[in-house]
């Protein structure tokens, strides 16, 4: 077939599949078998689609062309937060691994309210997609629209994990490895931290509150857990841990204490404190306040000082949760028993603590 050039090299741009098949002259059935599984398609009709393609401007229809079968090739992603550069991370090894295997991500974000994440969930459903991944808000989820998404199709949770919804598939990090290990090694450089917490509204919060509680019990030493009530309107994780260190560093108390901060986003509302009344974490390794985190956030290293902290394998945890899921959806959500995996957390010492 002679390729043929328009005059002013611009290419005729195709709206529909109906008006390509005439551009091209190949039927209507054709091309859907070829944008579905070019394979279906003759030698000779894959030749003269191609090429006929090359003298068009013409990109399918996403959903149309998946109208008719029986998979989507779409997972979908719900995350709690846009401002928290750890899930932006996470998407990030979900949506590497997904094209890995073959899979589009459609990610939504729930945006720290409830009602938004239980329509994220009503849209996965309505667009079929063909499993999903949630990283739950919290105490505040809809876990009935959880629920009702996990009976329509394979659902994996990631990061957090309701107990109302321990049944599930879960990927995720073990806190009481991390907050263990963390708590473990700020005793035996210094004095036991005190563990500056948050509102107990977030799973992953009240695990790692636990862990350090017992991780302290175990080592003989008295723990000490502030900050979980909320002190800050904005509710901002970085905001709690600076209203809640000044508070106590008004009255003079804490200011040479060692502070295990329930996340790294405390941590870092906890050093903006620090320098607000004039201290210095870290300066010295054994005696002096010293402030840790948890989760290794990016901006950690770029701290000053920087944020000594326990590391989540971000891409360990994308990847085995793809791969759950995927798993699911090609055994077509037969039940083949839970699946719960866990990675270790991995100590960061840097100049805080």
């Amino acid at each position: 077939m002679e390729k043929t050039t328009p005059p002013d090299g611009k290419k005729p741009q195709i709206a529909t599949m109906e008006a390509l098949s005439v551009a091209i002259g190949v039927s209507r059935p054709t091309l859907s078998r070829y944008f579905q599984d070019p394979a279906s398609v003759s030698r000779s009709s894959v030749d003269r689609i191609r090429e006929g393609l090359e003298r068009v401007e013409y990109v399918p229809n996403f959903f149309a062309t998946r109208m008719n079968r029986k998979s989507t090739g779409m997972i979908g992603v719900i995350i709690p937060y846009l401002n928290d550069l750890f899930f932006t991370r996470l998407l990030e090894a979900i949506e590497i691994a997904a094209m890995e295997a073959g899979f589009t991500v459609i990610s939504q974000c729930s945006h720290s309210d409830p009602a938004i994440e239980a329509r994220a969930v009503e849209t996965f459903m309505s667009m079929n997609v063909d499993g999903a991944l949630v990283v739950p808000l919290g105490n505040q989820s809809d876990l009935d629209a959880c629920k009702r998404l996990n009976a329509r199709l394979p659902l994996v949770l990631v990061d957090s994990r309701p107990k109302p919804l321990s049944e599930l598939d879960f990927i995720g990090t073990d806190h009481v490895q991390s907050t263990g290990l963390m708590t473990e090694y700020l005793c035996r450089v210094g004095a036991p931290p005190v563990f500056l917490a948050m509102p107990r509204v977030n799973f992953n919060a009240v695990e790692r509150e636990n862990a350090y509680l017992s991780k302290m019990h175990e080592l003989g030493h008295a723990p000490m857990v502030i900050g979980t009530d909320s002190l800050n309107e904005d509710g901002h994780f970085e905001a709690h841990g600076q209203v809640v260190l000044a508070e106590q560093f008004a009255r003079g108390a804490l200011v040479d204490a060692t502070i295990l901060a329930v996340n790294d986003r405390v941590a870092l509302g906890a050093l903006r404190a620090a320098w607000q009344y004039g201290l210095q974490p870290g300066a010295l390794r054994h005696g002096g306040l010293r402030i840790a985190g948890h989760d290794d956030f990016p901006l950690c290293d770029y701290t000053t000082p920087r944020i000594t902290t326990v590391s989540q394998n971000v891409d360990a945890i994308g990847r085995a949760a793809v791969a759950r899921l995927t798993d699911r959806i090609r055994a077509e959500n037969k039940a083949d028993g839970q699946i719960v995996q866990l990675f270790d957390g991995v100590l960061k010492v840097r100049e805080s603590a």
